[in-house]
């Protein structure tokens, strides 16, 4: 049994909330080009320079969840996160994922790490709030389901 199973993810109310607040800070991190995306990628950033990190999405839906590769990724990824005290969020809905960020579905987004915008966005605020009051009550791996719209 993984982390993430042992968690539910609909026991807070502010979810919704929190992943449209999730898709803002998103689109604008990347038109600051703020955002690193894919396992690969971030786990290269993290290493080389991870207190320029402040937030770690960690994305995979259902069918995703038995590839034990990239399991192991997101364990040694979490493991750079708490270390570094970085943020870490949880997120199914890999199709609207794709959708606000605009990508290909040959892009890998299962790992996205937004580094310190330029303009310290709003919804850094409250995604890094929700993530605060997660871990306050023992979820360390909070979790968002971005819906289709």
């Amino acid at each position: 049994m993984t982390l993430e199973e042992l968690v539910d993810c609909s026991s807070n109310t502010d979810v919704e909330s929190v992943s449209e607040a999730l898709e803002e800070l998103l689109v604008a991190a990347r038109e600051q080009d703020c955002l690193t995306m894919g396992v690969y990628e971030s786990a290269k950033l993290m290493n080389a320079d991870p207190d320029s990190v402040v937030l770690c999405v960690l994305a995979c839906d259902e069918e995703d969840g038995c590839d034990v590769a990239m399991q192991i990724h997101f364990t040694l990824i979490r493991a750079f996160c708490c270390e570094a005290r970085v943020d870490l969020l949880r997120v199914s809905g890999m199709r609207r994922l794709r959708n606000v960020l605009g990508e290909p579905g040959e892009r890998d987004l299962h790992c996205i790490l937004v580094t310190s915008p330029q303009a310290e966005h709003m919804e850094l605020g409250a995604v890094g709030r929700f993530c605060e009051e997660s871990r306050t009550k023992n979820q360390w791996l909070p979790c968002v389901t971005l819906t289709d719209r």
